[in-house]
């Protein structure tokens, strides 16, 4: 760096990748903390990222977080759609994974079955 402008011009860059990474488009959070990881949460992750790659599915941005909270449900991943909604789905493994990206990233169709919901149905009182 040897100017001021040089300076400048590194913030404005790195302040256009973050609003580019914080803004639009559909994301998958993976848990990642150790439960996560343990129970096989990279593999799930890889295999989410191959998928979209394979497909040529450029718009979803595969991230990851730390504890989601429910580790006997782990591994879990998050598909957060544009407008927020979200989708947990948990006992994962690389071919549900798969399935999550094939059914509902490509074609729009939750995969109620491998949801939070459907592992933990709510208990009448």
């Amino acid at each position: 760096m040897k100017s001021l402008a040089e300076l400048e011009a590194i913030r404005d860059k790195a302040r256009e990748n973050l609003s580019a990474r914080a803004s639009g488009g559909r994301k998958i959070v993976v848990g990642m903390a150790t439960c996560g990881i343990a129970a096989g949460a990279r593999p799930v992750m890889n295999a989410l990222v191959e998928e979209l790659r394979v497909r040529g599915i450029h718009d979803v941005h595969v991230t990851m977080t730390g504890c989601i909270g429910v580790c006997r449900l782990e591994p879990i991943i998050e598909v957060i759609e544009e407008n927020g909604d979200k989708v947990t789905y948990v006992k994962m493994d690389p071919l549900k994974a798969k399935r999550v990206v094939a059914e509902h990233i490509v074609n729009g169709r939750i995969c109620s079955d491998l949801t939070i919901g459907a592992a933990e149905p709510r208990v009448k009182a």
